[in-house]
């Protein structure tokens, strides 16, 4: 947290969770008017299909593979008008996913 009581990645510092320069919108790095995950991103549902039926070619036995089909899933979800994610968002939760995975799972011992 900064002095502020904001965390870095929300006042574009380079915490670990920050979301990585070149993938931030206008409106993520302050430079937008009032943009956001509606501004770049419109409803596309052969977009949004192709997405999610690479998602379930790529599903399998291993954990690898269903993680790519997950956050393939989740992009899916940006060209989707009833879903509300963002670039941002969907990249801290798989960024969360991997921590969790790297430290061998949920386990609270």
């Amino acid at each position: 947290m900064t002095e502020e009581g904001e965390s870095p990645e929300r006042n574009g510092g380079s915490g670990r969770d920050a979301m990585p320069e070149g993938l931030r919108s206008e409106s993520d790095a302050g430079e937008g008017a009032d943009g956001g995950a509606g501004d770049r991103f419109e409803s596309d549902a052969d977009r949004r299909e192709l997405l999610r039926e690479v998602a379930e070619d790529v599903y399998g036995e291993s954990s690898e593979s269903r993680q790519l089909s997950a956050v393939l899933y989740r992009v899916s979800d940006l060209y989707d008008p009833a879903e509300d994610t963002s670039p941002e968002e969907i990249y801290l939760n798989v960024r969360h996913i991997m921590d969790i995975k790297e430290r061998g799972g949920l386990r609270t011992e």
